[in-house]
C-alpha cells in the first residue's frame, strides 16, 4: 500500500509535546490543519512535585527519581505522583477523547474535535527530563552509599489509536494500523536520540483485568534510562548462545519454531506468529519479522504493510480464544509490547518481536501471580504452549 501520513507537532498548555499523525483528507495533503492551541489553564506539573524527604541532606534534583536495588541490581522508579492520575472516567469525561464541539474548555488532552492517531507526552510520567540535571546525576539515600539514587530520566508518551472511545485496536482498519506503526517507528527514533535514554518500549494495556485506568483505545511508549531487566536477561542468554554457536539466539528460535511447526499459528510473507516453547502465560504469542530486524524504524514499507494485516488477524483470533457459557466470545484482556534492540547495548544480539499475553486463564478466571511467581519469580504455567497454539490455529479464517 502507498501509505501517506502528515505529521503535525504542537505544544499543550503545560509545554508537553503533542503530535498528530493524519492519514485522512483534507489533513494528509495539508488542505486543513488540526487545532494546535490548547486553551486549558494547566500548570507544568509533569510529576516534578513528587514528595521526597531530603531534610538534613544535600539538595537533590526536583522530579521523579529511581533507587538502585542492591539485592537484585535493578533500578526501581518511584512514581508517587501517578496515584493522582485519572481513573476510569465516564466516556463523556475521558481525557483521550477529542474535544467536545462548542465547548470553551475541557480537560481532554487533544485540542481538536477529531483526530486519526495522536501522540503526546504523558501528564503523569514514570520517567521525565529534569531541566538543568544530567541523567547520570547521583546521590545517596539518607547519606548511605549503599543506596544510590538517580533522576528517573527519560520520557513517557501516550498513543491514541483512534478518536472513537468505544473502539479497540482490533477494530481499526489496516490503513489506521499502518499509521500507528508509523507513529511507533517515529517515536522510537525520537526517544532513542534523547540524552540518557537506553531503551524504547512501545506497548498497549487492554482491559480492566490488566489494570488500565482509561478505557479509550490507547498505548504508551517509554524511553527508559536503563536496559530493562527482561531485556538484560535476554542479552545475557543471547551473548552466551553467540559464544557457543556464532549465531543470533532469536534468529535460531524463530527458525526452530518454523521447522517444528507445532506452535506456529500464523505465517505471512514477512511475519511469523508462534507460541514460545516455554510460554509462561495462559495465552501468549510472539510475532516476529522473518528478516533480522533490530527495531521498528528498521522495517521496510513492505514489512510495515504486512504487519498491519498480520497483527489485526492475530488480535481477531485472540478475541475469540475464550467464550462465555452462552457461547459469546470474551474480549481478551492483554498486554502487547514491542521488544526492540536497546539504543546502545547489545544491538547486534537483539531482534525485534512483539509479545502479546493475557492474565485470563479461562472465561471469568484470572491467573494470579501467587507465592511462587510473585515471591520467588519461579513460574508455573496453567497450560501448555501446544494447547495455546492449537486453539489459535482453530480460529484461522
Amino acid at each position: 500500500m502507498n501509505h501517506q501520513i502528515r505529521r503535525t507537532t504542537t505544544r499543550l498548555a503545560d509545554d508537553r509535546e503533542l503530535i498528530y499523525f493524519d492519514d485522512s483528507e483534507p489533513y494528509v495533503s495539508g488542505g486543513a490543519t488540526r487545532r494546535l492551541d490548547d486553551p486549558r489553564p494547566l500548570g507544568d506539573d509533569g510529576g516534578a512535585g513528587a514528595d521526597r524527604a531530603a531534610a538534613g541532606h544535600a539538595p537533590v534534583p526536583e522530579g521523579p527519581e529511581m533507587r538502585f536495588d542492591v539485592l537484585t541490581g535493578e533500578w526501581i522508579p518511584l512514581a508517587a505522583h501517578r496515584m493522582n492520575r485519572t481513573f476510569l472516567p465516564p466516556a463523556n469525561a475521558c481525557p483521550l477523547c477529542p474535544a467536545t464541539p462548542g465547548s470553551d474548555y475541557s480537560d481532554g488532552e487533544i485540542p481538536d474535535t477529531a483526530y486519526d492517531v495522536v501522540v503526546f507526552e504523558n501528564r503523569f510520567p514514570s520517567f521525565a527530563s529534569v531541566p538543568g540535571t544530567a541523567p547520570d546525576t547521583e546521590w545517596s539515600l539518607d547519606g548511605e552509599a549503599l543506596w544510590p539514587v538517580r533522576p528517573a530520566f527519560g520520557r513517557c508518551e501516550v498513543v491514541c489509536f483512534t478518536d472513537r472511545h468505544d473502539a479497540a485496536f482490533a477494530a481499526l482498519s489496516p490503513q489506521r494500523v499502518r499509521t500507528v506503526i508509523e507513529a511507533w517507528a517515529d517515536r522510537t527514533t525520537a526517544l532513542a536520540e534523547l540524552d540518557g535514554v537506553e531503551q524504547v518500549f512501545c506497548f498497549e494495556n487492554r482491559g480492566r483485568e490488566i489494570g488500565v485506568t482509561l478505557n479509550h483505545p490507547h498505548g504508551q511508549i517509554y524511553g527508559y534510562p536503563f536496559v530493562t531487566p527482561r531485556t538484560a536477561a535476554l542479552l545475557r542468554q543471547s551473548e552466551a548462545h553467540h559464544a557457543r554457536t556464532g549465531r543470533k539466539l532469536l534468529t535460531d528460535v524463530l527458525e526452530a519454531e518454523r521447522r517444528a511447526g507445532t506452535r506456529v499459528v500464523l505465517e505471512t510473507p514477512y511475519w511469523t506468529a508462534y507460541v514460545p516453547a516455554a510460554a509462561r502465560w495462559p495465552v501468549e504469542v510472539h510475532l516476529a519479522p522473518n528478516r533480522d530486524v533490530p527495531d521498528l524504524p528498521a522495517l521496510t514499507d513492505a514489512e510495515r504493510d504486512d504487519l498491519a494485516i498480520a497483527y489485526l488477524e492475530l488480535l481477531r483470533r485472540l478475541d475469540l480464544f475464550f467464550v462465555s457459557p452462552d457461547g459469546t466470545p470474551v474480549p481478551l484482556p492483554y498486554i502487547a509490547g514491542w521488544h526492540q534492540a536497546p539504543v546502545r547495548e547489545g544491538r547486534d544480539l537483539a531482534r525485534l518481536h512483539l509479545q502479546v499475553f493475557s492474565v485470563l486463564r479461562a472465561a471469568g478466571k484470572l491467573k494470579y501471580l501467587a507465592g511462587s511467581e510473585s515471591g520467588m519469580g519461579a513460574w508455573v504455567s496453567d497450560t501448555t504452549p501446544e494447547r495455546i497454539a492449537a486453539r489459535l490455529r482453530e480460529l484461522a479464517p
